[in-house]
């Protein structure tokens, strides 16, 4: 289930909100003028569900938002556990290119239409930490500081928009900021789990 877990910047430990109520967790992050809502979900994906598929399933919302918000590409980021050394060096990797802090020069929208991920957002002195799960949309202004966490066995699918082809290349802060905050398998872990 979604979750929304706040905290200061300078005190990982704190925790200034922690809700899985989604009309909080949108209240909250509408606030810090970051959008959220939800699709309905079109169907299980696995491993052999095509990009294509995937992207035909959600074809009507994704016309309506590329409508709306000018943008004009649009593709599928995915990662589904799979066993072996490959996909294990593939996936930390993967993971290790988001947890530093980052920004783009233009929005980030996406949805996730399979698993699980954590955006966090670094706005006004606190870090936000969103855990999406499959059926949230998400949409970061452009310029915010944030990372992405996909866990240490990643599986998930995200349709992601752009406005332009190198909208997704992240602009890194060199800020350690991220290495500070729990990761998403800790904000997961049940309450009072050491």
């Amino acid at each position: 289930m979604t979750l929304l877990q706040v905290m200061p910047e300078d005190d990982p430990g704190r925790v200034l909100l922690r809700t899985r109520d989604h009309d909080r967790i949108a209240q909250t992050l509408r606030a810090c003028s970051v959008e959220f809502g939800r699709w309905p979900l079109r169907g299980a994906i696995t491993a052999d569900t095509g990009p294509e598929e995937v992207l035909s399933r959600y074809r009507a919302e994704i016309d309506e938002l590329c409508a709306s918000r000018g943008l004009h590409l649009v593709d599928l980021a995915r990662l589904h556990s799979e066993e072996g050394p490959e996909w294990e060096e593939r996936a930390a990797g993967a993971r290790s290119t988001f947890l530093e802090e980052h920004r783009h020069a233009e929005d980030e929208v996406r949805f996730f239409a399979h698993g699980t991920g954590c955006f966090y957002l670094h706005l006004d002195g606190r870090v936000h930490a969103l855990v999406c799960e499959a059926g949230d949309l998400l949409s970061v202004p452009a310029g915010t500081r944030h990372w992405f966490d996909m866990g240490p066995r990643p599986e998930f699918a995200a349709i992601r928009f752009f406005e332009k082809e190198d909208g997704w290349v992240g602009d890194f802060t060199g800020d350690p900021i991220a290495r500070r905050f729990p990761r998403l398998d800790a904000l997961l872990a049940p309450e009072g789990a050491a």
